[in-house]
């Protein structure tokens, strides 16, 4: 069987610029702040660089699924209530 990738219209973005996105770094920051955390301690938490927190809080690097639950736990937040947050 073989399979034929088509591009992609026009009209779909990149999800990293759609305004559920920025939302969701939004949220992303508000959690760190509110578990009293600097980028460079969650940074340390999850094995990473300090440019790694900054980077996905601006919105210069987008995060996958996996990522963002190590995040989710280095925050100690539950992730499915995160996701309610956003999509409400």
């Amino acid at each position: 069987m073989t399979f034929v990738l088509k591009p992609w219209p026009q009209s779909v973005r990149k999800s990293i610029f759609t305004p559920t996105y920025g939302q969701f770094r939004r949220l992303l920051v508000e959690a760190r702040e509110q578990c009293g955390l600097t980028q460079t301690e969650v940074a340390r938490k999850l094995s990473k660089p300090q440019s790694f927190v900054s980077k996905f809080e601006r919105g210069e690097r987008r995060l996958d699924l996996v990522e963002f639950l190590e995040i989710a736990r280095a925050l100690e937040i539950d992730p499915l209530k995160f996701i309610r947050k956003l999509v409400r």
